[in-house]
């Protein structure tokens, strides 16, 4: 007889479909439900990325965090079998604890006994403007749904204390720039293979921008996701303001300058509209630090470790990665990368994340194919 009983999330009113808390209303083995949080000092020294996910049909929680300083990499990864509490959103030594929803969390994470130079934190995350939602992400290959997510997005500061490698780094508030993503749905883990998707409808090109900016009286987040030919399939620019109505400012084109025979953006211009005075804006964008997500952090195209994966139960794993040759990291190109960043906008200025993926062909970047780089 299967274990199925009720679940502590089932005493609550907050049931969307007729089954227990325990399960999703979809049998899609790719359904998830995670977070994302990018912390970082605004002289560009140390920028944490952390997050943690559940994937309820392959019975696996995960988390991780990585911390960049300099050219090294610090990064904790964790994974174990997927149990009855929700609440509890923890796994190894890692811990996220809502301690006011959508206001304040605590990030947490436990230094390894063993060696006095782990990665360890101990962060309070506090949101100073509301929660936003993001659009409706949905992606198909040919007729098959491959990604639907709904996400909000959120900005605000952060105070406590860093560990790594024999030094502390304090998180103060202020001085620091925190931002968080919630995304629940449908996306691909590793372990299906794709057949016939991937003989007719091959990947050609992938371009990406998604970056939310805290400014001291605004929030502003701005989406654009283009195909090859620069069909754009996901677009968004919203301007938060407390105490005003949310304002839309049109489609943003970015004007992006690579480094010279890479695709690492070092700086950009983003083109709005402002709806009131119909005026261009221009969000100038100067990035810090970067930090390669498929490097620690468990996204694709990682090779040594992906989100989603059964790594066997209390699976743990530490390790440092030395950034400075990029030729080390090959996968690190094909993925998505998170850049913190100071941006400029009708003469405020502000911080936050510059998160860019650009490979394979885009038309309207002039990359040709997925060896073309920036001249």
């Amino acid at each position: 007889m299967p274990d199925d009983r009720p679940v502590p999330l089932d005493e609550y009113p907050v049931h969307q479909v007729p089954l227990s808390m325990k399960h999703v209303a979809t049998g899609d083995r790719n359904a998830y439900d995670r977070c994302i949080f990018h912390l970082f000092d605004h002289s560009g020294r140390a920028l944490l990325i952390l997050g943690l996910g559940v994937y309820p049909n392959t019975g696996v929680i995960d988390a991780y965090a990585t911390l960049r300083t300099g050219d090294t990499l610090h990064a904790v990864r964790a994974s174990d079998a997927l149990g009855d509490d929700r609440s509890n959103l923890s796994v190894g030594p890692l811990r996220i604890t809502v301690e006011e929803p959508l206001r304040r969390l605590r990030l947490t994470c436990a230094a390894d006994p063993d060696d006095a130079d782990s990665l360890a934190y101990d962060i309070e995350w506090s949101a100073d403007f509301p929660a936003l939602w993001e659009p409706h992400h949905i992606q198909r290959r040919g007729g098959r749904l491959t990604l639907e997510g709904r996400r909000f997005v959120q900005a605000g500061g952060a105070a406590g204390a860093i560990r790594a490698g024999g030094d502390e780094i304090a998180v103060t508030a202020g001085e620091w720039t925190a931002t968080r993503d919630r995304s629940w749905g449908v996306r691909p883990i590793p372990g299906e293979a794709a057949g016939r998707l991937d003989e007719d409808f091959p990947t050609e090109g992938f371009h990406w921008i998604w970056c939310p900016v805290r400014f001291d009286d605004r929030f502003l987040m701005v989406i654009t996701q283009e195909d090859a030919d620069g069909y754009r399939t996901l677009n968004d620019a919203t301007l938060v303001r407390p105490g005003h109505p949310d304002r839309q400012l049109g489609w943003p084109q970015a004007d992006i300058t690579y480094r010279s025979g890479t695709r690492h953006p070092e700086r950009a211009v983003v083109h709005l509209m402002d709806p009131e005075t119909r005026k261009p804006l221009e969000l100038g964008v100067e990035t810090l630090t970067s930090l390669p997500l498929a490097v620690g952090a468990g996204y694709p195209p990682a090779d040594d470790w992906q989100h989603g994966t059964w790594r066997g139960r209390d699976w743990v794993d530490r390790r440092t990665y030395d950034l400075a040759d990029p030729a080390a990291h090959p996968h690190a190109a094909y993925g998505v990368i998170d850049h913190a960043a100071r941006f400029t906008l009708d003469g405020r200025v502000g911080h936050g994340i510059f998160e860019h993926g650009t490979f394979g062909r885009h038309d309207p970047s002039g990359f040709a194919d997925f060896g073309s780089m920036a001249p």
